[in-house]
């Protein structure tokens, strides 16, 4: 069993790491502005603000393993990338690893081409600030980490979020920081991204890399 934080552990990919971690027996702990309708059974929910330093520390110490799973739009829009900085400043003195809920734009359609972010000609312009900065993290920020941080950055298929939830299949495709479906990007649920989260978690063998899950 271990010791999990998530930060963000109410929205959409945070409550189903949440859910499937705990499902597990593992310890878990949720971090969020504000508490979910309908708790998960044996989860420590901690109401806060992730822009607080001394919060999210709070919640991270003692973790083996820290999820960042906040979103680069609403109040984060203009301190995402600092908040994940902070985060993984914390997590590395905590001697925990951290697992970052990344996006599909920071993938590659082939091995050794551009990533999908460098083109976001066909991608509405309103979108284009919070896509750039969730791929920032690991294209800049991640790697430039103390080599003692073991971070995962684990992209979904492009087709996920709460307006296209999809089912639970109970299986995924794991690749690298190539889409597993480049053609027209995949999808995938909540619930088996989670699967795949959790898995890696647990697994324990991917190490300062970028993955990505879909079907």
């Amino acid at each position: 069993m271990s010791r999990i934080t998530v930060i963000g552990g109410t929205g959409y990919a945070g409550s189903a790491i949440v859910a499937e971690a705990a499902s597990r027996g593992h310890q878990v702990t949720a971090l969020s502005r504000s508490l979910p309708d309908a708790p998960v059974r044996n989860v420590t929910y901690v109401q806060g603000d992730a822009t607080d330093a001394a919060t999210l520390s709070a919640a991270i110490d003692g973790a083996d393993a820290v999820v960042a799973a906040l979103a680069p739009r609403g109040p984060l829009a203009d301190t995402f990338r600092e908040v994940n900085r902070t985060i993984a400043r914390l997590t590395e003195a905590a001697g925990a690893a951290l697992f970052v809920v990344g996006g599909y734009s920071s993938l590659r359609p082939a091995p050794g081409a551009d990533r999908f972010v460098t083109d976001l000609s066909q991608v509405p312009a309103e979108l284009h600030q919070e896509i750039l900065a969730g791929a920032a993290l690991v294209i800049e920020d991640l790697p430039a980490t103390p080599t003692t941080l073991d971070w995962v950055f684990v992209s979904p298929a492009l087709r996920f979020g709460a307006h296209v939830p999809g089912e639970r299949l109970g299986r995924y495709r794991l690749g690298d920081d190539v889409a597993v479906a480049p053609g027209d990007g995949g999808a995938i649920s909540a619930a088996d991204y989670a699967l795949g989260f959790v898995d890696l978690i647990e697994h324990g063998d991917r190490h300062r890399t970028q993955v990505n899950l879909g079907h």
